[in-house]
C-alpha cells in the first residue's frame, strides 16, 4: 500500500471477511440507522479543539458497519498505611493520593521484579494485596483484594514506566504457571486467611435477617466470593429482598411468573410479527463465547427462550445485537450454585436436573431485565445511549490524554469505530468471561456501575494500551490493535488495577464539568 487512503480503502474491503466478523443489528424491526448523520441525537459536549489535527473524512454508517469486527500486592508497608485509614473519612487531596499511590506501587514493584528474576524463574506464588480504593459513604475506606503478584515486563525488556496519564501497564506479559485461579474459576487453591475472612463476613451479612445492602455493596466492590456470588449478585441487581424471610416465595413466585411467559409468548416466535426477531437471535447464539458452552443444545435452547421473551416484553427496543451477550454472566454464575469442582465452560448442562435448569434459566432472565432496565437507551431504535457514551468517551479521553487522543484524529480513527462495541457488549468482547464477571461485581456494587462507572472503565481501558496505540501509525494498524486487544491472561490482578484507575478518574470528573468539558 502506498498510502493512508489506499490502506483504509483495503480495509473497507477486507475487515468483512475475517472470519468472526459480523454486522451489527440494530433490532430486527428497525431499518439501518445512520448515528453520524443525525448529529441532532447528541448535544455537541465540547468546544472545538485548540490543536490543529488531521481532519476527519466522513463515513456513513454503512462504511461504519463493513469495517467493524463484531465476532467476538504489593509494598505490605505501603498497604498498611492504606488500610489504616479504613476507618477513615478522606478529603478529597487524600483520596486522589491513595488511588495514585496504588497505581504507583503495583508499576514500582513490576520494576523491581523485572530486575531481579526472569519470568520462566517464578518459583512460586507469591501472596500480596491488591489495594482499591473504595467508593462508598463518603468515600471512607480503602478495600483490598488478596492475590498473587505476577512479575510484568514489556516486548522489549525495558523496565516500564509510570506516567500520569498512562497510570495501567503497557500489555502485561503474564507467566501461567504464575497465574493466580482467581474467585470465578471453580479449582481454587486453598483461601487464604483474609479470603476466608471475607467470605466469612459476606455470610453474616447475608445471613439477616435484614440483610444491609450498603454494607454488601460496599464489601463487593472488591469482589465477591464464588461461593456466595449467585445470592448476591440478585440482591445487588434488585431480584431478591433483603428481608430472608421473603426470598424463597419471592424466588418462587419470580420462577412461576417467567414461564408463564413462555407458555403465553414463545409459542409466537414463527409467527410473521416475530419471526425476524426470532431468527436474528439464532443467528447469534452460537456467535457467543465461550464457545464450549454455546455449542451445547441446551443452552442454546435456554438463550433464545430468554433473549426471546425479553424482546417481546420490552417492544420499544425489541432484541439488539449486543443483549444476547449480557445473559452469558449471569447464566454462568447461577449455574456454579448447583455445580463443583467443575468450570461451567466445561460442564455438561443438560445432565443437571431439568428442575435445576429452570432455576438457572428463570434467574438469568430476571436479573438480566433489572440490568438492561439502568440502560435501555442503549437498545432503543438508533441507540442513543450508546451514541451519547461514545460522545462522552471521546471528551473524556481528550481531557486526560491529548497525546493519545490526537494520535487517533491524525489516523482517521473514529471513537464510534472502536468503542461502539465497548457500549454494546459492555467489555465482554474484549475480556475473558472471568474478568467479565469480577467487574460485574464492582458494577452491581455501584449506584449506576453499568450506566456511568462503565465509561470511566472504558477510558482506563483504552489508554492502559497508550504504549501500542502509539506505535500503531496508521488507521488499519489501530484498528486491528483495539479490535483484538491481548487480554486472554487477564486476571483479578489487571481487573483491579483497572477499576482502581477508572475510579480515580470518575472521582476526578464525575462531578467536575468544568473539567469534564472544554
Amino acid at each position: 500500500m502506498s498510502n493512508d487512503g489506499e490502506k483504509k480503502q483495503f480495509w473497507k474491503r477486507n475487515t468483512s471477511k475475517v472470519p468472526g466478523s459480523i454486522q451489527h443489528v440494530y433490532g430486527a424491526q428497525h431499518p439501518p440507522f445512520d448515528p453520524l448523520l443525525h448529529s441532532s441525537l447528541i448535544k455537541p459536549g465540547s468546544k472545538s479543539q485548540t490543536t490543529q489535527v488531521k481532519p476527519k473524512k466522513a463515513i456513513s454508517f454503512q462504511e461504519f458497519q463493513s469495517i467493524t469486527s463484531d465476532a467476538w500486592d504489593t509494598g505490605d508497608d505501603d498497604d498498611d498505611k492504606l488500610l489504616a485509614m479504613a476507618t477513615q473519612s478522606l478529603n478529597t487531596k487524600v483520596v486522589m493520593e491513595a488511588a495514585n499511590k496504588v497505581i504507583e506501587n503495583h508499576s514500582r514493584l513490576q520494576e523491581q521484579k523485572s530486575q531481579d528474576e526472569k519470568i520462566s524463574d517464578v518459583p512460586h506464588i507469591l501472596e500480596t494485596k491488591e489495594t482499591c480504593l473504595h467508593p462508598h459513604s463518603e468515600v471512607k475506606m480503602v478495600k483490598s483484594l488478596s492475590e498473587a503478584h505476577i512479575t510484568v515486563t514489556d516486548a522489549a525488556g525495558e523496565k516500564p514506566t509510570l506516567q500520569r496519564q498512562q497510570s495501567l501497564p503497557s500489555r502485561p506479559i503474564i507467566p501461567l504457571v504464575a497465574r493466580i485461579t482467581d474467585q470465578n474459576t471453580s479449582e481454587s487453591p486453598a483461601m487464604t486467611e483474609r479470603e476466608a475472612f471475607r467470605l466469612d463476613k459476606f455470610k453474616q451479612l447475608l445471613a439477616g435477617p435484614n440483610s444491609d445492602l450498603d454494607e454488601i455493596r460496599k464489601l463487593s466492590w472488591s469482589g465477591i466470593p464464588k461461593q456466595v456470588r449467585p445470592i448476591t449478585w440478585k440482591l445487588l441487581s434488585g431480584y431478591l429482598p433483603a428481608n430472608v424471610d421473603r426470598r424463597e416465595s419471592t424466588l418462587q413466585r419470580k420462577r412461576q411468573e417467567y414461564f408463564g411467559f413462555i407458555e403465553q409468548y414463545y409459542n409466537s416466535r414463527n409467527d410473521e410479527d416475530h419471526k425476524e426477531t426470532y431468527r436474528q437471535i439464532l443467528i447469534d447464539i452460537p456467535r457467543m463465547n465461550p464457545e464450549s458452552l454455546m455449542q451445547q443444545p441446551k443452552v442454546n435452547e435456554i438463550f433464545e427462550r430468554i433473549l426471546f421473551i425479553w424482546s417481546i416484553r420490552h417492544p420499544a427496543s425489541g432484541y439488539v445485537q449486543g443483549i444476547n451477550d449480557l445473559v452469558t454472566p449471569f447464566f454462568v454464575v447461577f449455574a456454579f450454585e448447583y455445580i463443583e469442582e467443575e468450570e461451567v465452560e466445561n460442564f455438561d448442562v443438560s445432565s443437571l436436573p431439568e428442575e435445576v435448569l429452570r432455576n438457572i434459566e428463570a434467574d438469568s432472565f430476571w436479573c438480566m431485565s433489572k440490568l438492561l432496565d439502568g440502560i435501555q437507551d442503549s437498545y432503543t431504535f438508533a441507540q442513543p445511549g450508546i451514541q451519547k457514551k461514545v460522545k462522552m468517551l471521546e471528551e473524556l479521553v481528550s481531557r486526560i490524554d491529548e497525546q493519545v487522543h490526537n494520535h487517533l484524529q491524525q489516523c482517521d480513527v473514529s471513537y464510534l469505530q472502536f468503542s461502539f462495541r465497548w457500549m454494546n457488549n459492555l467489555l465482554m468482547r474484549e475480556l475473558p468471561l472471568r474478568c467479565t464477571i469480577r467487574l460485574w461485581d464492582t458494577y452491581q456494587s455501584e449506584p449506576e456501575g453499568f450506566s456511568q462507572f462503565h465509561l470511566y472503565v472504558c477510558a482506563a481501558f483504552l489508554l492502559s494500551w497508550k504504549k501500542d496505540i502509539l506505535e500503531e501509525k496508521d488507521f488499519q494498524g489501530l484498528m486491528i490493535l483495539l479490535q483484538n486487544l491481548p487480554t486472554m491472561h487477564w486476571g483479578n490482578e489487571e481487573i483491579g488495577v483497572l477499576l482502581a484507575e477508572a475510579y480515580r478518574l470518575k472521582y476526578a470528573f464525575a462531578d467536575a464539568p468544568n473539567h469534564y468539558k472544554r
